[in-house]
């Protein structure tokens, strides 16, 4: 071989595919202020909508009188339940199987629910047009409280399901009930606890809050009356849902639905479902024939699209005296609010709340969950974790924590004595989930030995000493998390929404000169995919990751897809990317093998190339290949050099990990400092490690935010207290800890390319680790559990409570 040839490795790092620090492509565009966003859209003879919204948490609307509004200069029409019934949209369905007001129909059921539409040439004429509608309430007890939902003369939420004994999956026990749920085996989880040696019993709350992204929700509908067509723009994790949402609500044809999703500004589960402005702007459209922009402000997203958590779980775990665990079982209200809009597959009404076991070799384990309407926002969406994965990770990483108190063993050697251990994988749980991969232990010792884990507990105690002897009023709180997410929706044995399986697809076409395109069902909010995508595709078919265009969010030119959420589009969709390459590559073969006149099989892949077996000089490079394809196929064979691929995941996957929160808390003021958070991630194959880098960092600070500050808090006439950022706390650089991340590496037996995902996984880890860091702060001065979130009133409240404060 010249001496000058490149070698495989030099030309495998020059394609820059999986492995690579690659740097993302689409920051070249958003760093310049040239992103393409909702707002940015202007079409001629564009009218804008506004929404006029409910004072009140509960009330009959008694009038609704709209004339001085429409009297107002540059106003074109007002919409109202009333109008919406004669096309038969007063109401929508959700993707949870219930149905929704699209604007308030004899009674509102939240505060700042939507009540009428106001349409006009401009946002300011919209803005003053709500002003001047007028609307005659009369107001009902309310109820926010989900403990309180099914006692006996709680406030009816839902009249117009009070004669439904059936719901969505099954019977209702209550007429605020919607559904119960439960996994696992009641019998031998009850014989388990009644032979336990150590119990615990613990109601932990995972409050309300919001995913709150950058970007709110917006839509611009141009519905064209000659043709019948209706063209959507929006802020849409799932594109091609909406466009079969729309045309179930609409009746408009599905292939006269055009949904585009241009860049989008975050959406963190937000952005999944169909909101009433959506379904205000096509009608407003239609009515017009002219384009309808909608844009939501601050106050309207935070106090009215969809939610997350909300669970209150009574937890319990049995184990033995040296500490062996068991069996554990959870009872869970789940507050849904005023329409159960969650956005979980079909047969999940909870969610994938079941992997509550966690990473533990929990023998027996059992959970029930009710849901509850109560008169809040609705919503339930999964807010950078995977369908109530967060709440169940949150649940069973604090629950270890007391077992861990109540036994007198360190939280993390407890853990370590009931990890399910590395040969038991594939490992099925006590629910049925069976989990992919792992090697829980080597994990966890790399975190421990990292932040030399006895060293800190040595200098806890030397401070508690302290602290007992007056000589400080800070305790120090070491928090341990481990954790294991389900992600990878899904298997379409077990996960459809509105009964479309949860496949994802990849379609891609190589063009003559070797650059190609590929175009996908998911949809990046900011995770990357123009970056990591091509990346997967330069490995598999050795052409550089800057030859690739990536395309997502137009449902005209991209294969049906079920979106991006839930961590499932490298699990799912890179799957189908990896899938649809070695289509083209199997292709690409035969056409080497006949230019170099051997058998298929006498070629063997090197990086970028195919090479005759033994005659590693005689080869043709991809790039060549993809000419070949277009006028130098074998006879009989197709030209071209394209394939297209649905993927079916034949399981979820398991993506897992280690954190470690070093914490100091001044129990005089209740402040918390973050010293220390060591994150430690298993995502299976990395596709890029600086993206993975930034997603933990972007994870653990929406953790830190949640864990720390975080709440959408009603009082008890139902108004929202915190629905602006004045009250709703998002961390900014200033508080922000530095984060340590680490990782391990134990690829998915079942995936393409192993890779697991882990847009989601420092979220689920992240907020039981500062919450067991300011809990563990606390537990030698006798406290058990103190609720999340740890601001600053909570904690001098814990404090107080404990008699610190003199």
């Amino acid at each position: 071989m010249n001496d000058m040839t490149p070698t495989s490795a030099e030309r495998a790092e020059k394609l820059e595919g999986m492995g690579c620090k690659r740097k993302r492509v689409e920051d070249v565009r958003f760093t310049q202020g040239k992103g393409n966003y909702v707002d940015d859209l202007k079409l001629p003879g564009m009218l804008y909508g506004d929404l006029v919204r409910s004072p009140h948490a509960h009330a009959r609307v008694k009038k609704i009188d709209t004339t001085k509004a429409a009297a107002l200069p540059g106003v074109v029409a007002v919409l109202t339940a009333e109008v919406l019934k004669t096309v038969n949209l007063a109401w929508m369905p959700t993707l949870a199987g219930d149905v929704q007001m699209v604007l308030a129909d004899g009674k509102v059921l939240f505060q700042n629910q939507e009540v009428a539409f106001v349409v006009a040439e401009s946002r300011e004429a919209a803005a003053d047009a709500v002003e001047l509608v007028e609307v005659e309430y009369e107001a009902l007890p309310v109820n926010v409280d989900p403990l309180k939902a099914m006692a006996d003369g709680a406030p009816m939420i839902r009249e117009d399901l009070k004669d439904k004994t059936d719901g969505a999956h099954g019977k209702r026990k209550h007429y605020n009930h919607i559904f119960s749920w439960a996994a696992g085996d009641k019998a031998a989880t009850d014989a388990a606890f009644a032979k336990a040696d150590v119990t615990i019993r613990e109601f932990i709350v995972y409050p309300r809050v919001h995913p709150c992204p950058l970007e709110t929700c917006q839509c611009v509908a141009s519905f064209d009356k000659i043709r019948g067509e209706l063209t959507l723009w929006g802020t849409f994790q799932a594109p091609h849902v909406i466009r079969t949402v729309g045309s179930l609500i609409s009746k408009i044809p599905e292939h006269k639905i055009h949904v585009i999703a241009p860049d989008i500004g975050g959406g963190f589960g937000n952005k999944v479902g169909a909101y009433p402005g959506y379904i205000c702007s096509i009608v407003a459209s239609i009515v017009t024939g002219r384009p309808v922009k909608w844009v939501e402000d601050r106050i309207e997203n935070l106090s009215t699209t969809a939610f997350a958590r909300d669970f209150h779980m009574d937890m319990e775990i049995a184990a033995t005296k040296d500490g062996k665990v068991t069996a554990m079982r959870c009872y869970t209200i789940a507050d849904h609010g005023a329409f159960d809009s969650c956005a979980n597959a079909t047969k999940w009404p909870a969610g994938l709340f079941s992997i509550i076991s966690g990473s533990y070799d929990f023998p027996a384990a059992y959970c029930m969950v009710d849901g509850v309407y109560t008169n809040k926002a609705p919503g339930g969406v999964a807010y950078r974790c995977s369908f109530r994965v967060t709440e169940a990770a949150y649940c069973i990483e604090r629950a270890m924590d007391i077992m861990a108190q109540k036994l007198g063993m360190d939280p993390a050697e407890f853990r370590i004595k009931n990890l399910i251990r590395r040969e038991q994988f594939p490992y099925t749980s006590a629910f049925g989930w069976q989990y992919d991969s792992g090697d829980y232990h080597t994990a966890m010792n790399k975190a421990m030995e990292s932040v030399d884990y006895k060293k800190l507990r040595t200098e806890q105690k030397t401070k508690r000493e302290a602290f007992k002897r007056g000589e400080t009023r800070e305790v120090m709180g070491i928090g341990v998390a481990f954790f294991t997410e389900i992600v990878g929706a899904g298997p379409s044995r077990a996960c459809d929404i509105l009964g479309i399986a949860m496949f994802d697809s990849a379609e891609i076409r190589i063009h003559p000169t070797g650059s190609g395109i590929c175009r996908l069902g998911t949809k990046s909010q900011g995770q990357g995919h123009e970056t990591t995508y091509a990346q997967i595709i330069a490995t598999e078919l050795g052409l550089p990751a800057d030859n690739i265009m990536i395309e997502e969010g137009n449902t005209d030119t991209a294969p049906y897809g079920l979106g991006t959420y839930g961590s499932r589009s490298t699990p799912v969709s890179g799957a189908a990317t990896a899938m649809a390459c070695r289509k083209i590559k199997a292709k690409a073969q035969m056409i080497a093998a006949y230019m170099l006149e051997v058998h298929d099989d006498d070629l063997e892949w090197d990086v970028d190339r195919f090479r005759v077996r033994g005659n590693p000089e005689r080869f043709k490079t991809m790039t060549e290949l993809a000419w070949a394809a277009y006028h130098e196929v074998p006879p009989g064979m197709e030209p071209g050099l394209e394939a297209i691929n649905y993927y079916d995941p034949p399981n979820f996957t398991f993506p897992f990990g280690a954190y470690i929160c070093v914490v100091d808390v001044d129990v005089d003021t209740g402040q918390t400092k973050v010293r220390r958070f060591y994150a430690l991630d298993d995502c299976g194959t990395r596709i890029n490690p600086m993206i993975i880098e930034g997603q933990i960092h972007g994870g653990l600070t929406e953790a830190f935010g949640i864990a720390m500050g975080q709440e959408i808090h009603y009082d008890d006439d139902g108004n929202v207290t915190t629905a602006s950022l004045m009250d709703y706390f998002l961390p900014t650089a200033v508080e922000t800890p530095h984060w340590e991340t680490d990782w391990t590496t134990t690829p998915s037996p079942h995936h393409p390319i192993g890779a697991k995902g882990v847009g989601e996984s420092p979220n689920v880890g992240g907020v039981p680790c500062f919450s067991n860091a300011v809990n563990d702060a606390f537990a030698f001065l006798g406290s058990t559990h103190i609720q999340m979130p740890h601001d600053h009133w909570r904690t001098w409240t814990a404090a107080e409570k404990l008699g610190l404060h003199g």
